[in-house]
């Protein structure tokens, strides 16, 4: 793919089509490390951790810690 400098306000920018960021995980407002190196930019993902919240909204709800949960009988020495 090839992809053109344009100026951005006082800045410049290049757009990435959405195939491109879907192979790379890339997703809206993640961030990326920019590496320059023998004349290429290198854009990396940085990890970020995620809240509790955070993950669970990825599994299709929210959360819902307000009480004892059974999660089965002890495996090994836990002490109940």
């Amino acid at each position: 793919m090839q992809t053109q400098v344009k100026a951005w306000g006082n800045s410049q920018g290049i757009r990435l089509s959405k195939d491109i960021l879907q192979e790379a995980n890339v997703e809206i407002n993640d961030m990326l490390e920019v590496k320059v190196s023998d004349g290429m930019i290198m854009l990396v993902k940085t990890f970020r951790h995620q809240k509790l919240e955070e993950r669970a909204e990825k599994f299709g709800g929210k959360l819902n810690l307000d009480g004892e949960y059974e999660w089965d009988k002890p495996e090994g020495r836990e002490v109940w």
